[in-house]
């Protein structure tokens, strides 16, 4: 690699640092106000919604590198077009596709740091993040479960505990429930339990007694049991357990779509490859937007008022790439077995940078031999 292309991937990784960390930061503290407001608002520990937080930053980085690494490529090109730095080295002999190398190399390692999060650090982070939402819906069960005081989770509902022993055992239980129009119920218990299933928590109550007051006749009936099981997954915001995400599995599991996967995941093998293959397409994408960001700024000829027509026309073809981006990936949706057709925005962004290379060589050239005989003089 040479003096200038030394120099100029410099200058793109320090810009790409600062866009990315600025980008990150705000995205991440929206989020972060989201979760706090979310639950600390219900009395999550401070600790785990931290935690949490932490959790979806692979996610966020994912998401604004691509932005970071094409804001990058406008702000390092421009500088160097306004101080007549990429003249000097056209002057040199340097044609457009030599220029665009270190742009290119740029591009692969933002593509390559976009590879690592998409296969390893993102699926390894949505995997945690699922068990500290679990977490979270066991610690807003318990909340419902002070002792000594009432409890209000939703309109109509009432619960009230004696004590909660060591072990988890729950003395003295209290629940009304009025949410029926109808009829009003109140559970009593001597002890109970608060359990986790597959279909969300559960309290069961032992040796206690169930009372179901018609509201319209005012008749009063009394259930004894000696354990009965009431859920309580809908008096509390907490989420599910379902289908495994295939966000939180490995590129290679994706792949391979075992019959195991298929059946936790309830996704087919066409459907469960696209997703593999959409990884890649993520990496394979941003080094052909960068150069083609580039390759538009190399169509610009000398103006005093700058190159925004040509930043205006990078950006305008970002958007069109973008936009047939997801229409190749709704297709892919909706036929997975079509997935090849998910590396064609990244085909189209480098036929277009070749385009755009071989008329903005033409043009460096111009402005080369009028560097020259102004050097000249």
């Amino acid at each position: 690699m040479g003096r200038f292309d030394r120099y100029l991937l410099s200058q793109l990784m320090l810009v790409f640092g600062f866009f990315a960390l600025v980008l990150v930061g705000v995205y991440w503290v929206n989020r972060a106000v989201i979760l706090i407001d979310q639950f600390m608002g219900a009395g999550s520990s401070g600790l785990l919604v931290l935690q949490l937080t932490l959790l979806t930053l692979p996610t966020l980085i994912k998401l604004v590198l691509p932005i970071a690494a094409f804001l990058a490529v406008l702000q390092v090109c421009t500088r160097l077009y306004s101080e007549s730095e990429l003249v000097v080295v056209q002057a040199t002999g340097f044609s457009g596709f030599r220029l665009a190398r270190p742009v290119l190399a740029f591009g692969c390692v933002a593509g390559l740091l976009i590879g690592v999060l998409a296969h390893v650090l993102v699926p390894v982070s949505m995997a945690r993040l699922n068990d500290k939402e679990a977490a979270l819906a066991d610690a807003a069960s318990a909340r419902l479960l002070v002792p000594g005081t009432f409890q209000h989770p939703v309109a109509g509902v009432t619960v009230y505990v004696r004590d909660v022993d060591a072990d988890g055992v729950i003395r003295g239980l209290m629940l009304s429930d009025r949410r029926d129009a109808g009829q009003a119920v109140t559970y009593t218990a001597e002890q109970a339990l608060l359990l986790r299933d597959e279909d969300g928590p559960k309290l069961v109550m032992m040796d206690g007694m169930a009372q179901t007051l018609d509201l319209q006749t005012d008749q009063l009936s009394i259930t004894r049991f000696s354990d009965f099981t009431f859920s309580i997954g809908g008096l509390i915001a907490t989420p599910t357990e379902r289908r495994l995400d295939p966000r939180q599995v490995s590129t290679p599991a994706l792949l391979a779509a075992s019959q195991e996967l298929q059946d936790s995941t309830r996704r087919d093998t066409a459907w469960l490859r696209r997703e593999a293959h959409m990884r890649f397409a993520e990496s394979t994408l941003t080094p052909a937007l960068c150069v083609m960001g580039f390759s538009a700024l190399l169509l610009g000829t000398f103006s005093r008022f700058g190159l925004w027509r040509q930043i205006a026309f990078s950006i305008l073809l970002v958007v069109l790439v973008k936009l047939f981006d997801n229409a190749a990936a709704d297709m892919a949706k909706s036929a997975p077995s079509a997935w090849p057709v998910i590396y064609a925005p990244s085909l189209l962004a480098a036929a277009i940078s070749v385009l755009l290379l071989w008329l903005g060589g033409g043009r460096l050239h111009a402005l080369s031999l009028a560097f020259r005989r102004r050097s000249a003089r």
